[in-house]
């Protein structure tokens, strides 16, 4: 199904498609390329919307929430935004404390209007030309996200791009999850997490991530035995306080990559990626934005599990890379498995 979602300040229209399958159903937008809505069924069949967003298309491109959205060509940080690659320096918009580069750029990718190439009853592929300098990047990247809905209970997201010079290819989806439903942010924090990586990167007080890979033991940083969000989210620990809570990428060490539960509806929604990192945010800078339904979004209402390459890992290069050759085809999974 397809249906008007509004009209843009720009005069462009944006709409709605709704995919649904593996009793699951999702709504996306073409602005964006960006997960609206995702119902999910709980243990006893009652199905909610469990993820954070808003009723009107322009309120997307207003947000720096990035609520649903398609990231790249390089999700997460840059320091100093700049980076080399064979050979040569690449600079790219500053967007970030006027120093950094957060998400590629002041024009990102959640503010596009993407084609869409492909409509079927579980999945919808949308696609998106970057010509050459966009953001800073080099090369004409043609860009395509697959959403589709499987059994069981999966959500998979297919990320695939050629450029036609050396470029980076780091795409993320950035939605706010909340298995208790988007319309209870109270409930975010005591829902359980799992991560099993034995290290995460720290990061600085502009989140740049320093170099060090810390190991989680002994740490409020280790969800390798699950624990509520909220329980040692306070602690009195740097990395917590410097990023005001949890903002902070976890090595990939396992399949899953992350688990996420919610003890009172039953939901539980485990993360499986091919990617190294996953990006742990727990809405930390959320203040009560007025979401879907007249829902206010109160701080940390909603959890963020971007699958990813490290932070800033093009100026980092003991860590895996985002770097992309020439006409080389770049694939990329992650699902968002629902029980």
């Amino acid at each position: 199904m397809k249906k008007l979602f509004g009209t843009l300040k720009t005069g462009e229209s944006a709409y709605l498609y709704t995919i649904s399958g593996g009793g699951l159903t999702a709504v996306i937008s073409d602005l964006g390329a960006t997960v609206v809505k995702l119902f999910v069924p709980d243990a006893n069949g009652n199905i909610a919307d469990v993820v954070l967003g808003f009723d009107d298309p322009n309120d997307y491109i207003a947000s720096g929430t990035y609520f649903g959205a398609a990231v790249g060509r390089n999700s997460n940080r840059v320091g100093g935004a700049r980076f080399a690659m064979s050979g040569k320096e690449y600079a790219l918009d500053a967007n970030d404390n006027s120093i950094n580069n957060l998400h590629s750029g002041f024009y990102p990718y959640k503010n596009r209007i993407w084609t869409v190439q492909k409509h079927t009853e579980s999945s919808i592929r949308l696609s998106l030309s970057s010509p050459s300098g966009d953001q800073g990047f080099p090369g004409n990247a043609e860009i395509h996200i697959t959403y589709s809905l499987e059994n069981p209970g999966t959500l998979r997201i297919c990320y695939d791009a050629i450029c036609d010079q050396d470029t980076v290819f780091n795409f993320t989806n950035h939605s706010y999850f909340n298995l208790a439903g988007h319309n209870h942010p109270e409930k975010a924090m005591s829902q359980i997490l799992s991560i099993p990586g034995r290290f995460f990167t720290v990061a600085d007080a502009m989140s740049i991530p320093t170099g060090e890979n810390r190991a989680v033991v002994g740490t409020p940083m280790d969800f390798r035995i699950p624990k509520p969000i909220g329980r040692d989210i306070d602690a009195d620990y740097e990395p917590l306080k410097l990023q005001g809570g949890y903002d902070h990428n976890f090595e990939v060490f396992t399949d899953p990559g992350a688990i996420l539960t919610d003890p009172e509806s039953g939901r539980s929604m485990a993360v499986s990626t091919d990617r190294p990192g996953v990006q742990f945010y727990s809405g930390n800078f959320l203040e009560g934005e007025l979401g879907k339904d007249g829902v206010s979004y109160c701080h940390r209402g909603g959890i963020c599990l971007e699958t990813q390459f490290y932070p800033d890992s093009v100026n980092h290069p003991e860590w895996p890379q985002p770097f992309v050759k020439a006409d080389q085809p770049f694939h990329s999974e992650t699902k968002y498995i629902f029980r």
